[in-house]
């Protein structure tokens, strides 16, 4: 049987986290709000109405480009991409075809895998359209928030490398701090183009794209099921058909949707009411210098001291690489395990990200672990109580204070607890069965000594206090 080589490019939205819209003074992020309660004459399309460039968006897209290793057109200009759709109140969307602000840079997966990227443009966000049995509501809200649209070169040949660009695309460009990187309302959005050829031909095969993924596994399943499509397609001897699908996650199937359309159907101009952007290189350099540390400088700074896969999950939770890039050394393996295996299990870790413990607590609670302050089960009740906002500013000593978790210590007090245990008669079979070898039975000793002491004796330290004694 024949072998086919998928190949894919993706197309992702990026939503701008800019305090207003591209082209006009109106709120942003409409997340919660009522339909249709952010918008202005401007995004209507009223007539007489011009827009209006926002300037945080230039800056937000030259730090984006930078993310992604790009070049930066010091020229740019807007265009008009003529469509006629109910998502579009002017008939045409404001965008960049000719003379994107973003030229070509490249993707690193955590493989080392490279994703070279075409271009990067702004444009203009379409409106929000809900369907229903027989009729269709739109709302205006989501009409020119600030968008960046980057376009990948055809260099992906699997599902999971699909999936892996789009979560460090992710990665990138919420570390670099230019979108909220919510999925979920659509921050972030990627439309895959998927196609098969023969091994070994010089040509593609015929595309098709799926719009509006919002979620690295919808990527994925998207991606596998088109593959396995279009082969099934060519070994019966049929065409794929150029068109958009849509994906179906419920199913996990993509269906047709229209026939794909091309650059000459949108019958592109460019856009009257704008006049080109010129940027100075002293300008582009002084904004590339506000990227902060990105992935790739974290798995360099970390990859030598925690577990490769401890860090990928820490590099989808950027606030959490933040607070670790200020612990101290010496503590970045605890902390980073508190990180993962407690608090991401919470079921308000979604919450708790968003006012993380400082530095000097994080690092006093270690200290107090290693010191045998505190047990284990202790360190992790106490690191949660770090994210009570009733617990804040309390410090972490006196938060394990006022919860009676910090351990004994003192040999000489715990010896004395000890003494009180083995004099008590209830132990001296204990003992007795201890002396004749019975190496178990220190485990009931030890839970005397603890029951004695109210929990606060530490457990290693009494152990090693009865062995010299029944020794």
């Amino acid at each position: 049987m024949t072998k086919y080589i998928p190949t894919i490019g993706v197309e992702c939205h990026v939503q701008l986290a800019t305090k207003t819209k591209l082209f006009s003074e109106v709120d942003n992020d409409a997340r919660g709000k009522e339909p249709n309660s952010c918008v202005s004459p401007v995004d209507y399309a009223l007539p007489g109405m011009l827009p209006r460039l926002n300037g945080k968006a230039i800056q937000y897209a030259i730090l984006a480009g930078k993310a992604m290793n790009c070049e930066i057109n010091t020229y740019s200009r807007f265009d008009r991409k003529h469509y006629f759709y109910p998502d579009s109140p002017k008939g045409y969307q404001i965008t960049q075809f000719y003379h994107p602000i973003i030229g070509e840079g490249y993707v690193k997966l955590p493989s080392g895998t490279r994703i070279r990227i075409e271009h990067a443009h702004l444009e203009g966000d379409a409106a929000k359209l809900t369907h229903f049995d027989n009729y269709s509501l739109v709302d205006f809200n989501r009409v020119d928030t600030p968008l960046i649209e980057i376009v990948s070169m055809p260099d992906i040949h699997s599902a999971e490398d699909a999936r892996d660009y789009c979560r460090e695309l992710w990665r990138l460009m919420c570390f670099a701090g230019v979108t909220n990187g919510d999925l979920y309302n659509g921050n972030m959005r990627f439309d895959i183009n998927t196609s098969i050829a023969p091994e070994g031909s010089d040509e593609l095969g015929t595309r098709t794209e799926v719009k509006n993924l919002n979620s690295f596994k919808s990527v994925e399943r998207a991606v596998a099921y088109e593959i396995k499509r279009q082969t099934k397609l060519l070994e019966k001897g049929e065409k794929v058909i150029q068109e958009t699908r849509g994906w179906n996650d419920a199913t996990g199937e993509t269906t047709g949707q229209r026939s794909k359309e091309e650059a000459k159907d949108y019958r592109y101009m460019p856009e009257p009411d704008l006049p080109p952007i010129n940027l100075t290189a002293e300008f582009v350099a002084t904004e590339a210098e506000k990227l902060p540390m990105m992935p790739v400088d974290y798995r360099e700074k970390f990859g030598g001291v925690l577990k490769g896969d401890i860090l990928e999950i820490l590099l989808d939770y950027p606030s959490l690489m933040y607070r670790l890039n200020e612990i101290d050394k010496a503590h970045t393996v605890a902390i980073a395990n508190l990180f993962t295996s407690v608090l991401l299990a919470e079921e308000k870790s979604a919450e708790y990200l968003n006012d993380l413990p400082s530095a000097k607590d994080l690092n006093e609670l270690v200290e107090m672990n290693e010191k045998k302050e505190l047990s284990s089960t202790a360190t992790k009740e106490v690191f949660l109580r770090l994210f009570d906002p009733q617990m804040k500013g309390r410090g972490t000593k006196n938060i394990a204070k006022e919860l009676g978790l910090i351990q004994e210590n003192d040999f000489g007090a715990l010896e004395v607890i000890v003494d009180t245990v083995l004099a008590k008669p209830e132990t001296q079979k204990a003992q007795a069965d201890y002396k004749a070898g019975e190496e178990k039975v220190i485990g009931f000793l030890v839970g005397q000594v603890m029951k004695e002491s109210h929990g606060k004796a530490n457990p290693s330290a009494v152990q090693e206090i009865l062995r010299k004694k029944l020794a």
